[in-house]
Parts: structure tokens; C-alpha cells; sequence
């Protein structure tokens, strides 16, 4: 890691989140603009490691959401109020006001929830893979909500592994990753482990992704904050889904009735990349870096 990430622990309900900061690179004091990253369903504030190397003049923060990497520990319920909840106290943790905020995959819907809760703290939002409506069906039982968005994803939660080893060749043989294997994305996938030899196990609580699941694909916050959805925004969309098959989240065909909905959305694709690799390959973070840049000065 670079000499101008460290992190910092915010006090939050029921515990306190892990906050990674990358500062810029000329020093903390320097004026440069702060933005917020939000990760995904599964991950950690380690998967924005590659979009900060390439980000060297802009302030980082982002937090491991309660359930996850080093907030796994973080008791009481989940949902998108909650995380919006915890970026506001870590907003006035590293004393910023408003920003430019970016989510990833469920990190959308916890933007566009925080846009709406608490919109004086978001100056627009960048959605990448995520933050409005999925294409799952109606009147689905919790699990089979899980199983549709998530699939393998979540039955790795279940799962145990007797080292580093075992778990970076379970990722290895992942389809997302096929063409896009990292020294970065081994240094994601080796925080991502907790517990102790031979029963290593993924950070992420059950029992919290499955709430905020369920929630994110028509929870009450959500929902109305997509109706709301007033900031500016741009919504970044890949061609190809978790398990690198077409289409991804969001097939071409249901993007225009999707901006219908929601003027303030603007749409960019991305080509030749998965969910995953958005945010997790070289090639993803080039693409996004360079929207987030445009996004800074437009």
C-alpha cells in the first residue's frame, strides 16, 4: 500500500467501521476534492486499491460497511438506512460536507439512499453497476431473492478454507476473473479473510448481506430514494454480470425505461468488462478514474 493510505476507526451504532483514506499525494493539507467510496454486497473498502493509484490528487474515504471486512464485528441491523446512517458519521469524522459519492453493485443503493436521507451531504452520485432497480421478479422469499442476485457469491460465505492459498485458488477459478488476475486484487481477496487456520472464512456476515439483499431489491428506503433521485448522477453499467455471462445487472434493453424514470441519470458503458472487474482490474480502473475525473470538474 502506498505511503499516503492509513486508516482510521469511526465510532458508529453498535461499534465502529474501518475507514480507509487515501490522502493526495502532495499531503493532507493540500486542497483537493474528497470523495466517498462505497463498496459492494460482499467486499471492502480494499477494493478501491487500484482506483486510488490512479487517483493520486483526489481525498479517498472509504469505510468497510457494517458486516464487512474489519466492521464485521458491528452490532444491530443493516439495511440502506443503517450504512447511510454510518457514512454520514464518517463524513463528520474526516469533516467533509458534501462530495461527489461513488457506489459499487449494493454501494449504489447506499449512495441513492444517502442522497435522499440526507441530501445536503452529496453534491452527485456516481453508480457503478448499481443504485437502480435490478431485474428480479416479483413476490420472491428472501432466499430465492439472494440466489437470483447473488448466487455463488453468497454460498461462499458459508464456506471455509485452510489458508490464503486455498482461498486466492477458489478466486482463481472464478469466471470474473479469468483475464484479469492482480498482485491488487490478491491483496483484496487476503483482507477479505477472517478467523484463524484451517477454518478461514470470508469477513462478510451472513446475516447482514442477506438483509441488505433483500432490502436493496425493493426495501421501502431504496425505492423511494430511487423515485426521489434528485442530485446528479451517472449510472455506469458493464456488459457482463457476476459470473462474467451477458447480459449484466442491466441489459442494454432496459437502460432507456430505467433513465425515463430517473432524469437526473446519466448513462455511460463500459465494454469488455464484468461486475467484478469495474472496480477490480486495471482495465476497470482506468475506466472509472477517468469518469470520476469528468465527474469532478464537470
Amino acid at each position: 500500500m502506498s505511503t499516503r493510505y492509513r486508516t482510521v476507526d469511526v465510532p458508529v451504532d453498535g461499534g465502529s467501521l474501518r475507514v480507509g483514506v487515501w490522502e493526495p499525494s502532495a499531503g493532507p493539507d493540500v486542497e483537493a476534492p474528497t470523495v466517498l467510496l462505497v463498496h459492494g454486497v460482499t467486499a471492502s473498502h480494499r477494493s478501491w486499491d487500484l482506483l486510488a493509484e490512479r487517483l493520486p490528487d483526489v481525498r479517498l474515504v472509504a469505510p468497510d460497511l457494517r458486516g464487512r471486512g474489519r466492521s464485521n464485528e458491528v452490532a444491530g441491523p443493516a439495511g440502506m438506512t443503517a450504512h447511510a446512517r454510518d457514512l454520514v458519521a464518517v463524513l463528520d469524522h474526516v469533516g467533509v460536507d458534501s462530495l461527489t459519492v461513488v457506489g459499487h453493485s449494493m454501494g449504489g443503493f447506499v449512495a441513492v439512499v444517502l442522497a435522499d436521507q440526507h441530501p445536503d451531504r452529496v453534491r452527485s452520485l456516481v453508480l457503478l453497476d448499481g443504485g437502480l432497480p435490478l431485474d428480479v421478479p416479483a413476490g420472491l422469499a428472501p432466499e430465492e431473492v439472494i440466489a437470483t442476485v447473488l448466487g455463488p457469491t453468497a454460498e461462499r460465505l458459508a464456506m471455509t478454507f485452510p489458508d490464503l492459498d486455498a482461498y486466492l485458488g477458489f478466486w482463481r477459478r472464478h469466471p470474473a476473473f479469468a483475464h484479469d488476475w492482480s498482485p491488487a486484487l490478491e491483496g483484496y481477496l487476503a483482507y477479505d479473510l477472517v478467523g484463524e487456520p484451517p477454518s478461514l472464512r470470508a469477513a462478510t456476515q451472513y446475516a447482514t448481506m442477506a438483509e441488505d439483499t433483500v432490502d436493496l431489491n425493493g426495501g421501502e428506503a431504496p425505492m423511494r430514494a430511487i423515485a426521489n433521485l434528485r442530485h446528479p448522477a451517472l449510472l455506469v453499467t458493464v456488459p457482463r454480470g457476476l459470473l462474467d455471462e451477458t447480459p449484466g445487472l442491466y441489459a442494454a434493453e432496459r437502460v432507456p425505461s430505467l433513465l425515463a424514470a430517473a432524469p437526473t441519470v446519466r448513462h455511460e458503458q463500459v465494454d469488455g468488462l464484468n461486475h467484478y472487474t469495474l472496480v477490480l482490474s486495471e482495465r476497470g480502473a482506468d475506466a472509472v478514474a477517468e469518469l470520476i475525473r469528468k465527474e469532478l470538474v464537470g
